[in-house]
């Protein structure tokens, strides 16, 4: 399988992701710790369909000391007894903000309540920035059908 278009190649790609790359490593210094970044970019890809991400970042969490049994249950968290409160409220928040339009009056407040209880303003902030540019990675994938699962943990720097 072939991506409908070379983004690797493209000039405009490569300006576009740039600043992708930028705002991602933003949120990578940012105090939202690092596992719950991976749990919240699974999920979202999950959602969305994007097999190259999910194949990315499982593989970059479990390259991270993730466990394979929860990496195997992000998508039944609800379910799960292996996340923390703190995951459960990031993961309800990334399934509300990627599923957006599913939602007449966007994400309810009690979701927003909830990660506001295990979450100070700069990992909200972190939160938030994150469920949009890994919804944009996953949209850009999905729309060039970018195949997946021959990434290796750090082939992008």
């Amino acid at each position: 399988m072939d991506a409908r278009l070379n983004l690797f190649a493209s000039p405009v790609a490569g300006k576009a992701f740039k600043h992708f790359n930028a705002a991602g490593k933003a949120i990578t210094e940012s105090t939202l710790p690092a596992a719950r970044q991976e749990l919240v970019k699974i999920r979202a890809s999950q959602i969305n369909g994007c097999g190259f991400c999910t194949d990315m970042h499982t593989k970059d969490a479990l390259e991270a000391g993730e466990t394979q049994t929860r990496l195997n249950l992000v998508a039944a968290w609800r379910e799960a007894t292996v996340f923390t409160d703190a995951e459960r409220a990031a993961l309800e928040l990334v399934e509300q903000g990627t599923r957006i339009a599913d939602a007449a009056g966007g994400v309810p407040d009690e979701v927003w309540a909830n990660a506001a209880k295990h979450y100070d303003e700069e990992q909200l902030a972190a939160l938030v920035a994150l469920i949009a540019l890994i919804n944009a990675y996953n949209r850009v994938n999905v729309i060039v059908q970018q195949p997946a699962g021959d990434y290796v943990p750090g082939m992008f720097g």
